[in-house]
């Protein structure tokens, strides 16, 4: 299994990027705030799973060992894949999964796309006794400081995120230049997991 890749950034799309390790580039699927912390042309060190399917091996890509951890305990759920994983991991990271989980929130639940009524019911019933590992005191769940990044360049990276996970423009920008006008310092990280909560409440 390939558990991690460390090497030079050279591309970056909406779901994935590509990093070359030793003259090879492995295609790396990962989720917005994820490639969020990527640049292209800088090294860096990337969490991966394998996943092997008859006709593809996909490499998931993670900031974080507890999202990676995440990821491997929600496809233990009944009929729950790596693609809704991935969208579960879009949205939350792992702490905040495992607060929604062990809160019970089903309507939390429910604004990951794919995930309705009885698949939020089903996580619950399924993973509550067992996410307790990645819970942790809410100041520990907020982003790690960055360097400042422009403003413009955020809310570009950011609403671009968003149209990947299907988002239009006209909803997904304004959302995004209000995040960064209340809080200017924001990262990218940072802005599009705040720009995602307030999309969840509309």
């Amino acid at each position: 299994m390939i558990a991690s890749l460390r090497g030079t950034v050279i591309g970056i799309g909406l779901d994935h990027a590509v990093i070359e390790c030793a003259g090879v580039g492995y295609r790396v699927e990962a989720t917005p705030a994820t490639l969020a912390t990527l640049r292209r042309g800088e090294e860096t060190l990337i969490l991966t799973s394998l996943i092997v399917r008859e006709d593809a091996h996909i490499l998931h890509g993670f900031s974080s060992d507890e999202d990676r951890g995440m990821f491997h305990l929600l496809q233990t759920v009944t009929g729950l894949g790596p693609r809704l994983a991935v969208a579960c991991l879009s949205v939350f990271n792992a702490g905040e999964l495992s607060q929604a989980i062990a809160g019970e929130d089903a309507k939390a639940l429910q604004r990951i796309p794919g995930v309705g009524k009885r698949m939020a019911e089903r996580l619950i019933l399924e993973l509550k006794d067992k996410v307790a590992a990645f819970a942790a005191p809410e100041d520990e769940n907020a982003p790690a400081p960055q360097l400042p990044t422009a403003a413009e360049a955020v809310v570009e990276q950011v609403t671009e995120a968003l149209l990947g996970l299907g988002f239009t423009d006209r909803v997904a920008q304004p959302v995004v230049e209000g995040v960064l006008a209340e809080n200017p310092a924001l990262d990218t990280a940072a802005a599009l997991r705040a720009a995602l909560t307030q999309l969840g409440r509309k």
